[in-house]
């Protein structure tokens, strides 16, 4: 299936679910960023993610700070990199496809949050200084 394809698919929510892995996932952000760039990929794959999971029955299943962390990661990496196509960063980058890379960013019970679903959340070092807000 052509990358064109493969959008399309997703955007019209007629990908099958078994079609739509966590590789795959990356491969539309993959081709998100490469078209729109970083806030536009964010944008594209969000309406994409929450259209395609309403679709197959799912509404609730969208993560938003899931999302926005690999498309960061995703886009870091594309801009360290000479490959050319999705296949070549695929290849390049092999740790994206397990989905716990994000545990070297952020806490499990963070990402299980209920807020961490409906924003983006900032990852936080254990033992951070709290900064107190100028009067």
């Amino acid at each position: 299936m052509t990358d064109a394809e493969f959008l399309g698919q997703l955007e019209d929510a007629s990908l099958p679910p078994a079609n739509f892995r966590h590789a795959d996932h990356l491969r539309a952000a993959y081709l998100y960023l490469q078209r729109y760039g970083f806030e536009g990929a964010i944008t594209r794959m969000r309406g994409a993610l929450t259209r395609y999971a309403a679709a197959i029955g799912r509404p609730g299943l969208y993560h938003e700070t899931i999302t926005v962390a690999f498309l960061a990661l995703i886009n870091e990496r594309r801009h360290g990199t000479a490959a050319k196509d999705w296949e070549e960063f695929a290849a390049g980058n092999p740790d994206l496809f397990d989905k716990q890379v994000l545990s070297l960013y952020y806490r499990t019970d963070m990402l299980e949050s209920a807020r961490a679903r409906q924003v983006f959340l900032l990852s936080r070092l254990d033992g951070a200084v709290t900064l107190s807000p100028k009067a």
